[in-house]
């Protein structure tokens, strides 16, 4: 199992200079990876400051030289395809082949997508996704992109330079379980970054659902089925080793890979002063 932070990109951290800051302590830390949320007003009524999530990437990029970088999630239905496959080729020579790429419908639908005019409608949200992340491929491909789908049009494009990682960077998708069409659209992925309808966020999921979506995806990988496929799972762990145990050790064998440390959503989950600590403490060990 390997271990990420994670933090939106709002509060303390829409500033890129803390956001580098955070990276390059997880880093020396020992984590694997420090994942940034993606939105662009969340709940508006809150009125937090945001800073764009590549903007923030970069600084993180910048900052440290091995750990893995990327969003958790971009909403690539609300982002033009051919922008955003620039930006993540970008990021991923700038940092030597670390981004992975978290994609999903994103929300709160209402004020993320209804706020600017765009649909509200989550079958055509997912339409777009869908659509979006087939396009993503064939950018990041290097080769010639004629396209004319329900949604896109393009027309002889070649986008370079390509991402480091071949054939392309890894894709991870969210969705809630138990709903079947994310961890369906996730299979023909590299990875699943699921939530749980029976888990608040920044709660671990029992073991036992994990167990359940994880041969739920490996019966919908088909070709795919042979190459490494990763499960995202977070919360807030103990930094005791026998409590971490009693928490991943299950979660390990259902079959997660990564284990993200979240914050609950709360007034906290904008502060860096506690992420900080939690980071400065190095990972859950449990073995």
């Amino acid at each position: 199992m390997r271990f990420s932070i994670n933090v939106p990109n709002f509060g303390d951290f829409a500033d890129a200079r803390t956001v580098a800051s955070v990276a390059l302590a997880a880093e020396e830390a020992g984590w694997d990876a420090l994942f940034l949320w993606d939105h662009v007003v969340h709940y508006k009524s809150r009125r937090w400051t945001f800073g764009d999530p590549w903007m923030l990437l970069t600084a993180a990029a910048l900052a440290t030289t091995r750990i893995r970088l990327g969003p958790m999630v971009t909403p690539v239905a609300r982002r033009r395809p051919q922008q955003l496959a620039r930006q993540v080729a970008t990021l991923d020579n700038l940092s030597g082949g670390r981004v992975i790429f978290g994609a999903g419908l994103g929300g709160p639908i209402e004020d993320e997508y209804g706020s600017f005019g765009e649909s509200t409608d989550p079958a055509v949200i997912a339409e777009r996704l869908d659509e979006g992340l087939d396009l993503l491929e064939r950018y990041w491909s290097g080769s010639p992109v004629t396209h004319n789908g329900g949604h896109y049009e393009v027309r002889d494009v070649t986008l370079l330079p390509t991402p480091v990682q071949r054939p392309r960077v890894p894709v991870w998708i969210a969705g809630y379980w138990p709903n079947r069409r994310p961890m369906r659209r996730a299979a023909r992925w590299d990875g699943a970054i699921p939530l749980f309808t029976s888990a608040r966020y920044g709660h671990a999921p029992a073991a036992d659902e994990v167990r359940d979506l994880v041969g739920y995806v490996q019966e919908h990988r088909g070709d795919q089925a042979g190459r490494p496929f990763e499960v995202v799972v977070g919360g807030v762990s103990p930094t005791d080793a026998a409590e971490s145990a009693d928490l991943l050790g299950p979660l390990a064998e259902a079959g997660v890979t990564w284990w993200d440390e979240r914050r609950p959503i709360d007034d906290e989950i904008v502060r860096l002063a506690p992420v900080m600590r939690r980071i400065e403490q190095g990972p859950p060990s449990f073995h």
